[in-house]
C-alpha cells in the first residue's frame, strides 16, 4: 500500500504558465485571442470551406447585394462583385493572402532579426555600433514608405511585396532583441553562469532566450498588425497582389469605383482588414499587460 507524501513540495509555474495566467485575465483580450485563432483556422482551411472559387464568374448575378437585402440571394450570402464573383469566397480566400501571409512574414523577420540582434548584443566596438546605428536609421523611416521604395526597386507583385515587408520588419526585431539581450546580460544569473565557465552562446541559448521570448512574442503581434496593413496598402496601390487574386487591399481598390452602386464591395474587405488588425492588437495588448504584471510581481 502506497504511503501518503509526508512533505508537500510547492510547485512553481514556469514563466510561460505565469504569462498565460496573466494573459487570460481580461475578458476583452480572450475575445481578441479567440478571434485571432478563428482567423488562423480560416486561413488554413480557406480552400476547403469556400462555397465557390474566388475567380469563378457568375454572369447572371453581377453586383448582387448580400442575402439580407431585398434583392439578395441566399446562394451568395455576401453578394457578388462587378464580375459576378462570390464575395464570401473571396473574403475567405483573402484571409490566407492578407492575414496568413502576414504571419509568415513576421516569423521570417523574427528569425532573422533575433540572429542579427543577438550578434549585435554579443559584439562590441565598431561592429556593434554599426549594426545598432544602421538599423536605427532604418527604423526612423515609416515602414509603408520604405516598403513602397523596396517594391518600386524589386517590381510589383505579391512575392516582392512579402520580401519588402520582411526587410522592413527586421530592424524592429533587431532593436528589441539587442536591448533585451543587453539587459539580461547585466543580471546576476548570467554572471553566475559565466563563473561556471559557460560560453556566451550557451548562456544566450539556455538562459537568456527563455527569459526574453515573451518580449519577442509581444513585438511580433505589433509587427503583424503593421504587416497586415502594409500588405493591404500595397495591394490597394496596385503594387502587391495582382487583380485576380482575392487579397483584401486589392479587393478594396477594385470596388472603390463601385462604392455608390455596390457599397458591399468596399466595406466588406475594409471590415475584414479592421477585424484582423483589432484582433491582433488585442492579443498584443494582452501580452504587454501580462508582461507588465509579471514584472511588477
Amino acid at each position: 500500500m502506497a504511503r501518503d507524501k509526508i512533505y508537500l513540495e510547492e510547485e512553481f509555474p514556469t514563466p510561460l504558465v505565469q504569462l498565460w495566467h496573466n494573459f487570460k485575465q481580461p475578458p476583452v483580450v480572450m475575445i481578441g485571442f479567440c478571434c485571432f485563432l478563428f482567423l488562423i483556422a480560416l486561413a488554413v482551411s480557406a480552400n476547403i470551406i469556400t462555397p465557390y472559387s474566388s475567380v469563378e464568374n457568375h454572369l447572371d448575378h453581377l453586383l448582387l447585394p448580400p442575402a439580407w437585402s431585398d434583392d439578395g440571394d441566399v446562394s451568395f450570402l455576401l453578394g457578388t462583385d462587378n464580375l459576378g464573383r462570390d464575395m464570401l469566397s473571396r473574403l475567405i480566400q483573402g484571409t490566407s493572402l492578407t492575414f496568413g501571409l502576414s504571419i509568415i512574414v513576421v516569423i521570417a523577420s523574427l528569425a532573422v532579426g533575433v540572429v542579427i540582434g543577438s550578434l549585435s548584443a554579443l559584439t562590441t566596438g565598431i561592429k556593434s555600433s554599426f549594426l545598432n546605428h544602421f538599423f536605427d536609421v532604418i527604423l526612423s523611416i515609416p515602414s509603408l514608405l520604405l516598403a513602397i521604395i523596396i517594391v518600386a526597386i524589386l517590381g510589383p507583385g505579391l512575392e516582392n511585396t512579402l520580401w519588402a515587408i520582411i526587410m522592413v520588419l527586421i530592424p524592429q526585431f533587431v532593436h528589441v532583441t539587442r536591448n533585451a539581450v543587453k539587459e539580461e546580460f547585466a543580471k546576476d544569473y548570467v554572471l553566475a553562469s559565466r563563473l561556471d565557465g559557460a560560453s556566451s552562446i550557451r548562456i544566450l541559448r539556455y538562459s537568456i532566450f527563455p527569459n526574453i521570448i515573451e518580449k519577442l512574442i509581444s513585438q511580433a503581434t505589433l509587427a503583424q498588425s503593421a504587416a497586415i496593413l502594409d500588405i493591404a496598402a500595397l495591394g490597394f496601390l496596385g503594387l502587391g497582389a495582382p487583380i485576380p487574386m482575392p487579397e483584401w487591399g486589392a479587393m478594396l481598390a477594385n470596388g472603390i469605383e463601385l462604392f455608390y452602386i455596390a457599397p458591399w464591395t468596399v466595406y466588406l474587405p475594409g471590415l475584414a482588414i479592421l477585424f484582423s488588425v483589432i484582433a491582433t492588437n488585442l492579443v498584443g495588448e494582452g501580452m504587454r499587460h501580462a508582461l507588465k504584471v509579471r514584472k511588477e510581481n
